[in-house]
């Protein structure tokens, strides 16, 4: 089957969406950006192709019957399994990766030690891998270097202080490592985690042994069907890094407004917060760009900001928009400046307010910030559709809320679950565009 794919290469992470033939999306995918960005590129377009063969996986199972109401749980357990054969691979890599690395560390007499305490923790952290991907586990990011670093640094500090050895070393270790790990890519085993991953499903659903005959053969023919990448384009804060030609990229701003309208094709004025830009985009009813706004270079008022801040606060960058929502009283933010966001924060404690009026206030003036570039670039218009990181924070979607009531009346205001992807989306439309309608229009004019 033939699929076009959208790549949107964002500051702080990389979407990426594949649509089919008719112009359905199939699959989605997203990882963090990182300096290589030909990897950051390759390793959501798998995840979007990985994703795109889970689709697939439900459908093909839906039109047989085979699980007739179990077809849920045994999607739900045949991701998570397939996830956690990832994870492990990646964790044997980064183990190998740190050895390689002590041996090149100067730690003098402590070689010796550290080596014990660097097994012991990639033993106990493999031994606790599995919880990880257990139904209901609850994880601060799905990004490999967020869940091993969290669990690696935890059980690291537990070792070091037990064998009398210097966590910083492991630290290091880990350091030297991860980069190089997540910079990767593990297209190759896809195939062999998902028939893993599917012995692992059938163990964990005794009461799917009986058909497994019938649903084996559904998921296998939707492994063996090739899913041809035919048309890419790339869009997003770092396209000029992508490595694709000129005409295989499209702006931001293009591919923001063609895949709101996409999502919703009432949106006449978009609404865009991502990790280092905001952008206000006017579109016509078309899903043509008529005119837009940009912050400056300043990362203020951004998911870069937020992410600043749940730094200060060592809290997880979803656990802010909550904070905020218990506020009573939103406390006056004067600046959204990332470089002076900790000093204020600490001031505004040390007089005694509550964090989550802090939160409260720094929501407020990220969407106040937001709210001058939408009027720069023409006005909020009906209806109105808000995409990006951010637009995923309940904090962020109540301050919107109340701010365009208050400025404009009521709106419709759209929010899709997969906001995140509209770039994605657009560059993904634009690549459809330029086979699919291309072609019927080059068979009309013959």
């Amino acid at each position: 089957m033939r699929c076009f794919i959208g790549i949107d290469l964002g500051s702080t992470t990389t979407k990426a969406v594949v649509l089919d033939e008719d112009r359905h999306v199939i699959g989605r995918g997203i990882t963090n950006s990182r300096s290589n960005y030909d990897t950051a590129a390759a390793v959501a377009r798998t995840e979007a192709m990985i994703n795109g063969r889970f689709h697939l996986f439900r459908r093909a199972l839906d039109a047989s019957g085979a699980l007739n109401g179990d077809l849920d749980a045994f999607i739900g357990q045949l991701e998570r399994d397939f996830r956690a054969e990832q994870y492990l691979e990646q964790l044997v890599d980064l183990e190998q990766t740190c050895r390689r690395s002590l041996e090149t560390a100067h730690f003098g007499g402590d070689s010796g030690i550290v080596r014990d305490a660097l097994d012991e923790t990639f033993r106990r952290v493999t031994a606790e891998a599995p919880a990880l991907f257990a139904p209901g586990a609850r994880r601060k990011s799905d990004f490999f270097r967020d869940i091993a670093g969290s669990q690696y640094l935890a059980v690291g500090e537990e070792v070091a202080r037990e064998l009398g050895t210097r966590y910083d070393h492991l630290l290091n270790l880990f350091d030297r490592s991860i980069i190089e790990v997540e910079n990767r890519v593990y297209a190759d085993s896809v195939r062999r985690h998902l028939l893993a991953a599917l012995e692992r499903s059938f163990a964990a659903l005794p009461q799917t042994q009986a058909r497994r005959a019938q649903v084996e053969a559904p998921i296998k023919g939707v492994l063996d069907t090739e899913m041809e990448e035919t048309y890419t384009v790339g869009t997003g804060y770092g396209r000029a890094r992508l490595p694709f030609s000129k005409e295989h990229i499209r702006s931001e701003i293009l591919c923001h407004g063609l895949g709101a309208h996409v999502m919703y094709p009432g949106t006449a004025t978009v609404l865009d917060i991502g990790g280092q830009d905001t952008k206000a985009i006017q579109v016509d009813p078309a899903g043509i760009v008529e005119s837009f706004q940009m912050n400056d270079r300043c990362a203020a008022g951004c998911g870069r900001y937020l992410g600043y801040i749940a730094d200060e606060m060592n809290m997880g960058l979803h656990e802010l928009g909550p904070l905020a929502m218990k506020s009573t009283k939103a406390v006056r933010i004067n600046s959204t400046c990332t470089v002076f966001a900790g000093a204020e924060l600490r001031d505004r404690l040390a007089l005694g307010d509550r964090r989550e009026d802090i939160m409260a206030g720094l929501h407020r003036a990220i969407i106040l910030r937001a709210m001058s570039i939408l009027a720069r670039s023409g006005g909020i218009r009906d209806e109105f559709t808000f995409t990006g990181g951010v637009a995923k924070n309940e904090a962020a979607v109540k301050a919107l809320k109340e701010l365009v009531e208050e400025n404009y009346g009521r709106l419709t205001l759209n929010i899709d679950p997969d906001s995140i992807y509209t770039g994605a989306l657009g560059g993904a439309t634009f690549a459809w565009r330029a086979v699919v309608e291309e072609g019927r229009s080059a068979e009309a004019r013959t």
